[in-house]
């Protein structure tokens, strides 16, 4: 697995987190800081005479980019983009989104919708694999993911890539996947139509909830409900989760009145969360508000939202960070 970061430790600015990392070795030993904003990220060398620096009286960045390192990490988005509207608008906003934080912020980023690629030597040249929409289905692709992640590989997944609706379309036929990976089992339920919703942050003692509020309001999405309690497995680290029981709840979720249980009128639902055995996120965002039929339109966007991207990026930045 090809690594490029050496050293990764967070410092505080009056923009917000400084990551400095030094990253380069021989023959060039520059000083690589990690600078961003809630909403952007930039690469700059301090070292005098290089071509980025940064003025720290004036708290801003100077000159271009440092270009000797390279990027920060490499990542790849698996997608499939067909059948669900909202999952599709996700996908397509996911990269161009995706792809203009990697010029930000100094990461490689590319897509695909080539599942058989899903291998080993593929793999390789990645630090981070996302799965946007959905989960591989052919064996030799779960064992290449399996070997990937146990090797130290990275992992962001996002909304109904852990979905496995059983017993339907959607056969949960991969127990490392859903039981032990993501440690959530089977779906139970969902709500309608999307909300946004205020989120409870668990825990600040992790690189993607660090420099979130003890709460923010997320974008619109669709919401899920497991088979499994993941307060109760030990290799689970709950990053944000809707709770009625905190005086800024938002609940009841969802307002499908046809369909009353598909409102949740009170309860506690964990929506990111990690697991400790892995280099692994997974959030439950990922599904756009749209009209559905032949004059589809976008109504919502998951992204846009300055405490969800930062917990995105973050996200990326800290699973990517060397141990």
């Amino acid at each position: 697995m090809k690594r490029t970061l050496k050293l990764f430790l967070s410092l505080a600015t009056a923009l917000g987190v400084v990551c400095a990392l030094a990253a380069c070795g021989e023959p060039h030993k520059h000083n690589l800081v990690w600078l961003h904003s809630p909403t952007e990220h930039w690469q700059v060398c301090t070292v005098p005479g290089c071509d980025g620096s940064f003025d720290e009286a004036r708290g801003e960045h100077v000159g271009s980019p440092c270009e000797v390192c390279g990027p920060a990490f490499r990542a790849v988005a698996f997608y499939t983009g067909i059948n669900d509207q909202a999952h599709v608008s996700f996908v397509n906003e996911a990269n161009q989104w995706f792809a203009e934080q990697a010029v930000a912020c100094n990461f490689l980023y590319e897509a695909t919708n080539d599942w058989s690629k899903l291998n080993d030597e593929f793999l390789e040249e990645y630090d981070l694999v996302l799965f946007l929409d959905t989960r591989p289905e052919e064996a030799s692709a779960r064992e290449a993911f399996e070997r990937y992640m146990k090797n130290g590989g990275a992992w962001m997944g996002f909304h109904f890539s852990a979905f496995a609706l059983t017993p339907s379309d959607y056969e949960q036929n991969w127990d490392w996947y859903h039981d032990e990976f993501l440690g959530s089992g089977e779906y139970v339920s969902n709500t309608w139509e999307p909300t946004a919703e205020v989120l409870k942050v668990e825990t600040h003692d992790h690189p993607a909830t660090e420099h979130l509020p003890d709460t923010f309001l997320s974008q619109p999405c669709e919401w899920y409900a497991w088979e499994f309690d993941l307060r109760e497995n030990p290799d689970i680290t709950i990053l944000a989760a809707l709770d009625s029981t905190i005086p800024e709840s938002s609940f009841p979720v969802g307002n499908n009145k046809e369909k009353p249980w598909e409102i949740w009128q009170d309860g506690y639902y964990p929506v990111v969360w990690a697991n400790n055995n892995y280099r692994m996120m997974y959030l439950n965002m990922g599904h756009n508000l749209v009209t559905y039929g032949s004059n589809s339109r976008d109504l919502s966007s998951t992204f846009g939202n300055e405490e969800q991207d930062r917990l995105v990026i973050d996200g990326m930045f800290g699973l990517t960070r060397p141990e």
